[in-house]
C-alpha cells in the first residue's frame, strides 16, 4: 500500500452557478489533492465553496472547467450515464444528516449499497452485520434510525459509506449535529479506518474539534484556498479567522489575540 499515492488530483476547478448578470462564482481556480491514508480538513466560512468543492471532487457535481482524476481516472471526462457506478464503487459519503432511510433497519440501509453493487442475500446481510458490528452496533442490527441515538445514526452511515470499500471517504458536516464527546469519536473512528485500511477521508466542516485529527488543514474562502499561516483561532468562540479579517484584537501578557467579533473580544475583556 504506498501511502504517498493520490487518489484525488483535482486542477483548475471553476464552478460558477447562473449565467451573465446573475452568476456567482462558487470556486475560483482551485487545485486539490489528497493522498492514500490522508485526512484531511478543508475549514470556511459559510458559503465559502468547502460544499461545492466536496460535491464536484465525489462526482455529484460538474466544474464549470477544471479536472478532477481518480486514481487514473479523469471523472470530468466521464459521461453523467458512467458516475453512478464510480460513485458507487470508489466513493463513500457521509452527511451531517445521516441520510438513512427510516423504513430500514440499521443493517438494511448498508445491505441496500452492497445489493446496488451486485452483493446479495445471504452474502450481503453478513457482510453489513459485519460493517455494523465493526463500530460497535452488533446490538443495533434490526433498529430503524428513529430508535437509534445521533452518534449511532452517524456510525450506521459510516459503515454504509464503507460498504463497497472504496478509496475516499467525503464527509460533509459529520459531527454538526452530535455533541463533543460522540462527535470527538465519531472522527476518530475516521482516523482510524484512514490509517488502518488506507482510505483517503476529506472532511468539510467549522468544527474546530476535528483539527487534532487531520493530517493536512486547509482554509477556503470565496472560492479559493489560503494559506493557512495566516490563521489564528478566536480564543473566546474557537472560529478559525484570517489574521487580517479579525474583527477586534487585544493584547494580553505581550500576545495578540484575534476576534471574529467585536463581541467575542468584549466577552473576553470581561473576564480579565
Amino acid at each position: 500500500m504506498n501511502m504517498n499515492e493520490k487518489v484525488i488530483d483535482a486542477r483548475g476547478l471553476v464552478k460558477t452557478f447562473g449565467e451573465d448578470a446573475t452568476a456567482v462564482p462558487a470556486l475560483r481556480g482551485v487545485d486539490f489533492s489528497v493522498s492514500r491514508g490522508e485526512v484531511v480538513l478543508i475549514m470556511g466560512p459559510s458559503g465559502s465553496g468547502k460544499t461545492t468543492l466536496l460535491s464536484v471532487i465525489g462526482a455529484l457535481l460538474k466544474p464549470t472547467s477544471g479536472t478532477v482524476t481518480l486514481g487514473v481516472t479523469e471523472l470530468t471526462a466521464l459521461s453523467e450515464r458512467d458516475l453512478p457506478d464510480i460513485r458507487l464503487a470508489h466513493l463513500g459519503f457521509i452527511f451531517q444528516d445521516f441520510n438513512l432511510l427510516s423504513a430500514l433497519t440499521a443493517r438494511e440501509n448498508v445491505e441496500l449499497v452492497l445489493n446496488l453493487a451486485g452483493v446479495k442475500g445471504e452474502e450481503g446481510r453478513r457482510k453489513a452485520s459485519e460493517l455494523l458490528k465493526d463500530l460497535g452496533l452488533g446490538h443495533r442490527l434490526d433498529f430503524r434510525p428513529d430508535k437509534l441515538s445521533g452518534g449511532e445514526k452517524q456510525r450506521v452511515a459510516i459503515a454504509r459509506a464503507l460498504a463497497n470499500e472504496p478509496e475516499v471517504l467525503l464527509c460533509d458536516e459529520p459531527t454538526a449535529n452530535l455533541d463533543s464527546k460522540i462527535g470527538h469519536d465519531i472522527v476518530r473512528r475516521l482516523r482510524e479506518i484512514a490509517k488502518d485500511k488506507g482510505k483517503s477521508v476529506v472532511i468539510v466542516s467549522h468544527d474546530t474539534r476535528i483539527k487534532e485529527h487531520a493530517d493536512r488543514i486547509l482554509w477556503l474562502e470565496d472560492g479559493k484556498f489560503s494559506e493557512m499561516s495566516a490563521m489564528v483561532t478566536d480564543p473566546v468562540c474557537g472560529m478559525s479567522i484570517e489574521k487580517d479579517k479579525a474583527a477586534a484584537t487585544l493584547v494580553d501578557s505581550g500576545k495578540t489575540l484575534y476576534f471574529c467579533s467585536k463581541g467575542c473580544a468584549k466577552e473576553y475583556q470581561g473576564k480579565l
